[in-house]
């Protein structure tokens, strides 16, 4: 499939602000764990420490909050946040709401070239699986996301499932160590990338679906333990 030249231009990537850069360092502060859920952080030491005015770390940190990754305490700074139940709950929903759509789109849109970008990090995941590299592994999921994301060709959803992803990390990896295994994250997007391979826009939504279902359930396990807690949650989630 031939992208158009107006398809082209939606999916160039605009220069980032000073806001955008504040905001990649405080998530991969979080993926480093130099950002640790619970301890209080000065706004203005991390504007010192990265070079820029309060400014666009406030600005930074207040979009931050709206995905529930960071929150405020009046005069005393800023912490990042562990989603408990209820936030995992409704992160999951958001995401099932946006990237079902957008795989079934990007099983439209997709062509030879963007195929065979999605199985370079596919194949990237299985050597992570065999390295046993759960750090490596977790990247290249994640950009495997932000591709069939991109595919789909709205940059706010993009954004918007990449904070979510964050905030949801720090409980994520905890269920790859004791829920689930690389190889079992690995499988569960195999049947995406065949969906698009065929262009079935039904087939990859539904695979989709399947594997953040999966995930959502391990997310609430970690954070509240087995019972019927956990049933309950889920059945207001889908339905």
């Amino acid at each position: 499939m031939v992208h158009s030249t107006a398809d082209a231009g939606n999916r160039q990537v605009r220069p980032p602000t000073l806001t955008d850069r504040t905001i990649e360092a405080v998530r991969e502060g979080i993926r480093a764990g130099t950002l640790v859920p619970g301890e209080l952080y000065s706004v203005y030491r991390l504007a010192d420490e990265l070079g820029v005015s309060r400014s666009p770390v406030r600005e930074a940190l207040l979009r931050l909050a709206e995905t529930g990754m960071v929150a405020f305490e009046r005069n005393r700074g800023f912490r990042v946040v562990l989603p408990g139940a209820r936030e995992l709950t409704e992160i999951i929903a958001v995401r099932l709401a946006l990237e079902v759509p957008a795989a079934e789109r990007a099983a439209v849109r997709a062509d030879a070239a963007d195929r065979a970008a999605l199985r370079t990090e596919y194949e990237a995941m299985q050597a992570s699986v065999t390295a046993g590299d759960e750090t490596a592994f977790l990247l290249h999921d994640q950009r495997l996301h932000t591709l069939l994301l991109e595919l789909a060709g709205n940059a706010h959803v993009t954004r918007i499932i990449e904070n979510l992803r964050d905030a949801t990390r720090l409980v994520g990896a905890s269920t790859i160590r004791k829920s689930r295994s690389l190889e079992d994250v690995y499988r569960e997007h195999r049947p995406i990338l065949d969906a698009l391979d065929r262009g079935d826009a039904p087939a990859a939504g539904a695979a989709m679906r399947s594997h953040l279902e999966s995930t959502g359930r391990l997310l609430l396990r970690e954070a509240v333990g087995s019972g019927d807690d956990i049933g309950l949650m889920w059945t207001d989630l889908i339905e």
